[in-house]
């Protein structure tokens, strides 16, 4: 179900950040991807941009490939606070579990569910306390229907985490993992991804239509 805050009053000069992991970078610092990546992020961006041309939007990617929640803690208010975006989108989680089962030589990397959910949190209050921001929470994901997948498994506790600091936040979550259940009983996974992790370029596409569903862009 929609949150009652999903509609976005798009104005002049509005300020959209997103912020995550390689699925949010997805390639923005490379000279050929700038600045926004070839991503979901760049199919929102050039929608919004070609759609609200006349009211000048600024649209910021600040994902990093690789990072955790513990990342984003550590250049939140450089990365994400001091541009004083007027909405903040956020995808994390997938590096916080796959470092456990995926990079065991990276073990020390991974976030356990606790700090997860505290660091999520206190990224969220900042975010209100500092800037009065609009927030929109994407779900963590993978292109997976194995329920006995460990990995698998164990990312619903941080996808249920995101879901509970959405309502006590009130803002918006856009519920990817759930709606990809959905649509993987008429497309098998491995046609989202390689990996179980990286959209393929359609794949993206189809996580921007909803991103702007959602907002009801």
């Amino acid at each position: 179900m929609k949150s009652y805050e999903s509609n976005l009053q798009m104005e002049k000069n509005i300020k959209i950040l997103f912020i995550g992991d390689s699925i949010t970078d997805s390639g923005r610092r490379e000279q050929a991807y700038s600045p926004f990546g070839r991503g979901y992020v760049h199919f929102v961006a050039n929608w919004v941009l070609a759609k609200y041309s006349d009211l000048n939007p600024i649209i910021i990617n600040q994902g990093i490939s690789g990072n955790t929640i513990r990342d984003l803690k550590a250049r939140w208010q450089s990365d994400c606070l001091d541009y004083k975006p007027n909405l903040i989108s956020i995808l994390i989680g997938i590096n916080d579990v796959w470092r456990f089962h995926r990079e065991p030589q990276r073990i020390p990397d991974a976030v356990p569910p606790d700090e997860y959910e505290g660091t999520y949190r206190y990224l969220l209050f900042s975010a209100l306390e500092q800037n009065n921001c609009r927030l929109i929470l994407l779900e963590p994901f993978m292109f997976c229907t194995d329920l006995n997948n460990l990995t698998f498994k164990n990312l619903d506790i941080y996808i249920h985490i995101v879901r509970k600091l959405s309502e006590e936040f009130n803002v918006l979550l856009i519920p990817v993992q759930k709606l990809l259940n959905d649509e993987m009983q008429r497309i098998p996974a491995k046609q989202w991804a390689c990996d179980m992790v990286h959209p393929h370029e359609w794949a993206h596409a189809w996580i921007a239509q909803r991103w702007l569903e959602y907002l009801e862009l």
